[in-house]
């Protein structure tokens, strides 16, 4: 049995990226865990080849084998403990588990699959950290999968991780909530807005990666940023978090020595849910467009962020600068602008009501936006 760490080049052929795309986008729809196991089961069996394909939630200690599509019986509805099984392995580790002969492994529990058709196995977890689920592909002869559908397994992963995030708050919601029909209509608004947000992702990905690769692996940076941001919404109780919070949850996506990189400072400012996650997506796009061409694809760079809110006016005006130092020099703007520039030139200025500037000067990158303070962007009282 080995490990798979989410890094392997496969190189840029893949037949299956129409039905990959479709499955996708079938997942941006769903709105309950078993809609999501649904979709997962039937379309990664057709997309992988396989025999048979589990999908597996964590439910604290054990594994629960929640839905299944194969040419025989596995284990839906049974639970079994996360140490004992190799959905939980692949759970406990972040990894992709594969097995290309399950009988010749010490590791496989064996009586377990004795029942079953299973001859060779590939187990992603959904979710690298702190997984919460895992999807568990089975063949019915040893067989070793190639890089290819390996790759095609993690997309599979990462996009099932989002839509399994929104399908797990509506089922709490829907069940404790019951009397409250104004949170109902509170929670339909933000899950078919964080779909739209999925989906949008997807398409404008989709238009500027030259590659399945490529798409993988800015689809997941992507869809991380997003999870961060609705995870601090959370953990607030959907309340208004500070700037700071939010360029610290956003740095938490990356490299550890990133955020040793940053120096920022600035008043409390706090956004309502829907601006914080616009935020967040942009300073995540900033971020990444530095680590790739910026300040941050050289070992001196640095970036400083510093904003102020001008009370003298009416309404008050808070300037935001981001400053890139240190980095490549730059010729001026580049020759196309993909989605990144796109949400961070046009759609956070358009959510916060203000203007933003993307200024490529030859010592860096400086951004600035300027916003008026809001029902949607407030001084700390």
């Amino acid at each position: 049995m080995r490990e798979l760490d989410g890094t392997e080049n496969i190189g840029d052929a893949d037949t299956g990226l129409t039905t990959l795309i479709e499955m996708i986008e079938a997942l941006s729809t769903t709105r309950t865990i078993n809609e999501v196991a649904d979709v997962v089961r039937g379309a990664a069996r057709r997309i992988l080849g396989a025999d048979g394909v589990a999908f597996v939630m964590r439910d604290r200690e054990q594994c629960w084998y929640v839905d299944e599509d194969a040419i025989g019986p596995l284990w839906k509805g049974k639970r079994f403990p996360m140490d004992q099984c190799v959905a939980g392995r692949a759970m406990m580790s972040g990894h992709v588990v594969v097995c290309p002969d399950i009988y010749a492994d010490a590791e496989v529990p064996h009586d377990a699959y004795r029942p079953t058709f299973v001859k060779s196995l590939a187990i992603a977890p959904v979710r690298p950290r702190d997984p919460i689920a895992a999807i568990g592909v089975y063949w019915a002869r040893p067989y070793d999968p190639p890089p290819e559908v390996l790759r095609k397994l993690q997309v599979i992963a990462r996009a099932t991780a989002s839509a399994l995030e929104s399908g797990r708050l509506n089922d709490y919601l829907a069940a404790s909530l019951e009397h409250g029909h104004f949170l109902l209509r509170e929670l339909d608004h933000r899950v078919k807005n964080t779909l739209a947000i999925v989906q949008s992702i997807t398409r404008q990905t989709l238009r500027t990666t030259p590659s399945v690769e490529a798409f993988a692996d800015v689809f997941e940076s992507r869809i991380l940023a997003l999870s961060q941001a609705h995870e601090l919404l959370t953990r607030r109780a959907w309340g208004r978090p500070q700037l700071e919070e939010i360029l610290q949850r956003t740095l938490a996506t990356f490299a550890d020595d990133v955020a040793a990189r940053f120096d920022f400072r600035g008043p409390v400012v706090t956004f309502n849910a829907e601006t914080a996650v616009s935020v967040h997506m942009a300073i995540h796009e900033l971020i990444a467009n530095a680590t790739r061409h910026g300040a941050l694809s050289t070992p001196e760079g640095r970036i400083v962020i510093d904003w102020n809110v001008d009370e003298a006016t009416a309404p008050a005006l808070l300037t935001l600068t981001w400053r890139e130092q240190g980095g490549p020099s730059l010729s001026g703007p580049p020759a196309r602008h993909g989605f990144g520039s796109k949400m961070v030139h046009q759609g956070l200025a358009r959510d916060l009501g203000g203007q933003a500037v993307l200024d490529f000067t030859p010592t860096g990158l400086i951004f600035t936006l300027r916003a008026p303070i809001s029902e949607r962007m407030s001084l700390a009282a």
